[in-house]
């Protein structure tokens, strides 16, 4: 995709047909990462083909990992060790990715050497100090911007203690950074969280073989001990298939079914917001999948009503607010979302640029500090930022199917490091969204 790519996305007369989004992102940053620490070769099929995951994998092939790729979505990882990675010769570029950033800082904070994670313009004014304060307890040195901001400077040779953390605010990338951390350090590292959080980390450090003890809430690993190679099968990204969920039941006359689709619990707090507003959505098929529970879903169009989103399920969603605010929008009645800050340091102001988006398409919408009112109705057509940011790119593009005429998407070009094949995919199964005045893919229903 090129810089400042405009899509406009148009109503549709309905969605249908089977549809398989890409893998879960989170998932295959952290495989690449332990399968390259991990003894032996590890074989992961549904890797992500996004930007962001590809910059971790090329993070550790500079640092002397062997990659292979037979095909796509398949990555063979010849593991060197936990104590095989080498110093890269320059800067390592995490473009995009706020999860390799924060990750390899915990991983990289028990090496024997320097490194420096620099990202793109919009990762470069993400805050990290909620990573760099707990890993320097640990004994990590860790220096960034005056303003706590990347490029992060991860200085090797420190001599790492395991300790009890318990952050403030609740986050799946500053717990993994701890846990990753904690494989290089003396003694018991442990964590214990306000809100539980997604546990991708701790179910796949257990696949690699790590002791490890977690719950709902807490993990606890100790130093010492060794990875080993396993194979690791990727489902189906929940954040992908939520814009696919939500479509689905705002478009009039819907049927799509999602399949193979990660169903971990911590993960799918969109699935019961939706339900709790109307939605018609059923599992079918439930299974599990490398130790993550996977799911086909039905979605059958349905009218929805304005809730208030339970706190309990904030971080739960915390990727899905986007197009959460397009389910309200089209809902009956207002839809409340309150303590939700985290929104604000996204790849964007996530609650700012979805109210302004909102507005413009002529939706009442107060934003408040932590959340924002939503008041359900027409969604007039009209012209929205994205402010780079692939998730309300996307969101936008769902708002346009049930819009009284087109709406336009400014700079989507992120869309690629989450989602690509996001435009043909959609296409395919009934969205109608050109690109640059072409229709990208095929559109029918």
């Amino acid at each position: 995709m090129n810089a400042g790519l405009r899509w406009s996305s148009h109503p549709a007369a309905c969605l249908h047909g089977e549809v398989r989004v890409p893998g879960d992102k989170s998932i295959s940053h952290r495989a690449i990462m332990l399968a390259a620490l991990a003894d032996g070769s590890s074989v992961i099929d549904g890797f992500l083909e996004g930007e962001d995951t590809r910059a971790t994998a090329r993070a550790f092939t500079r640092m002397g990992v062997r990659i292979d790729a037979p095909s796509s979505a398949r990555r063979i990882v010849h593991g060197v060790g936990l104590h095989g990675l080498r110093a890269a010769d320059g800067p390592i570029d995490c473009g995009n990715a706020g999860t390799g950033m924060r990750l390899l800082a915990g991983l990289l904070a028990g090496q024997a050497f320097d490194s420096e994670l620099i990202g793109d313009a919009s990762l470069s004014r993400r805050p990290m100090l909620r990573v760099i304060e707990p890993l320097a307890r640990m004994g990590a040195r860790i220096t960034a911007s005056t303003a706590g901001m990347p490029p992060l400077h991860v200085h090797g040779k420190q001599s790492l203690q395991g300790c009890l953390h318990e952050p403030a605010v609740a986050s799946a990338q500053v717990k993994s950074a701890i846990l990753l951390a904690g494989l290089y350090a003396q003694g018991t590292t442990e964590v214990r969280e306000t809100q539980p959080t997604r546990d991708y980390s701790e179910r796949m450090l257990a696949a690699f073989g790590w002791p490890i003890e977690f719950g709902s809430g807490w993990a606890r690993i100790e130093g010492g001990h060794r990875l080993r190679a396993t194979d690791v099968k990727v489902p189906a990204d929940f954040s992908s298939a939520a814009f696919f969920l939500v479509a689905a039941s705002i478009v009039p006359g819907s049927n799509l079914l999602l399949r193979g689709v990660g169903m971990n619990e911590r993960r799918t707090g969109l699935l019961s917001v939706m339900r709790m507003m109307g939605a018609d959505i059923v599992e079918e098929a439930r299974r599990q999948q490398g130790g993550e529970w996977v799911a086909d879903l039905r979605v059958r169009h349905a009218p929805l009503r304005g809730i208030d989103v339970p706190v309990s399920l904030v971080a739960d969603m915390i990727d899905e607010f986007p197009v959460l605010f397009v389910a309200a929008a089209a809902a009956h009645g207002q839809t409340r979302v309150t303590q939700a800050p985290e929104l604000r340091v996204k790849e964007s102001d996530r609650l700012a640029m979805m109210a302004r988006g909102l507005a413009a398409l002529g939706v009442h919408i107060e934003e408040h500090a932590d959340g924002a009112l939503i008041q359900g109705g027409r969604i007039a057509a009209g012209q929205v930022e994205s402010a780079g940011d692939h998730r309300i790119a996307m969101a936008f593009c769902v708002a346009g199917l049930i819009a009284e005429g087109p709406v336009a998407i400014d700079d989507c070009s992120n869309v690629a490091t989450s989602f690509p094949g996001f435009v043909e995919l959609a296409n395919g199964c009934g969205f109608v969204i050109r690109a640059r005045g072409a229709v990208c893919g095929s559109s029918r229903g």
